[in-house]
């Protein structure tokens, strides 16, 4: 019994721990980036938005930066992710979208930190385990919060880490088998 106490202890303490690391990170000043509006989430990880302030206006694809979502096709995780990401932000919301040092990646998608009511959703993604952190360089200005959520996730068993139906193959895995 003494040990599994100190068990109970030791889980609260990490996740105390986690909780206080991710809520010092949103203190942060707010960003300084795009507006604009979205128009359908394609999948976990990509939006197609609309920038209202470009003559023409003009519909782009982005790729949230520090996050690796499962694809579509790994089951039920590739769909869960892109039901949170729609759930999160639904179509019209209006985002502030902030770039790192690399705008655009190789498919010529806009590549970014997505901003919506102040939080930053590549964090809350990973928070709730609906995707993995994957900062690559250049671009790794929240690479140690995305990085936190991770851990954050993992401590709870939330999502993918969910220890009674983890993600077994990370998705860069699978869509190199694809």
């Amino acid at each position: 019994m003494g040990f599994k106490f100190l068990h109970s202890a030791i889980q609260n303490a990490i996740i105390l721990l986690c909780l206080i690391g991710l809520a010092s990170c949103k203190t942060s000043p707010p960003p300084e980036g795009q507006r604009a509006i979205v128009q359908r989430v394609v999948s976990g990880q990509t939006l197609e938005v609309l920038f209202p302030n470009q003559k023409p206006a003009l519909i782009e694809k982005v790729r949230l930066l520090g996050i690796d979502a499962p694809d579509l096709q790994q089951e039920p995780w590739g769909k869960a992710a892109k039901n949170a990401l729609t759930k999160r932000l639904g179509q019209q919301a209006t985002i502030l979208l902030e770039s790192d040092r690399e705008p655009i990646d190789p498919f010529g998608r806009r590549l970014a930190y997505i901003w919506h009511d102040g939080q930053l959703v590549n964090e809350e993604l990973i928070a709730q385990g609906f995707v993995l952190e994957r900062s690559r360089t250049p671009n790794i200005k929240y690479s140690q919060r995305l990085s936190r959520a991770q851990e954050y996730a993992r401590t709870m068993g939330y999502g993918i880490w969910n220890p009674e139906n983890p993600l077994r193959q990370t998705p860069s895995a699978f869509r190199s088998k694809k």
